[in-house]
């Protein structure tokens, strides 16, 4: 692995940059320890559209999920 320094990336950068669009990794170093890569773009893969309803049946809420449990409210103090 060879690390390119800071100060030859920048002189160099447009033909690192090509070497990089070409699949090659660069590896950026300041005072000879690796600091940054450079490497080819790569497209992101598309996020598959949501489908609303993947949940039904699957979760169920209790009818009195809303209620208030006077214990809660006594340790809580008043809620309102």
């Amino acid at each position: 692995m060879k690390v390119t320094n800071i100060h030859e990336a920048k002189t160099h950068f447009s033909k690192l940059v090509e070497r990089a669009a070409a699949g090659e990794e660069i590896i950026i170093g300041k005072a000879g320890k690796p600091v940054a890569r450079l490497g080819p773009y790569r497209e992101s893969p598309p996020v598959p559209k949501r489908k609303p309803g993947g949940w039904k049946g699957k979760v169920w809420i209790s009818p009195d999920f809303d209620k208030r449990d006077p214990e809660i409210e006594k340790l809580f103090g008043e809620l309102d």
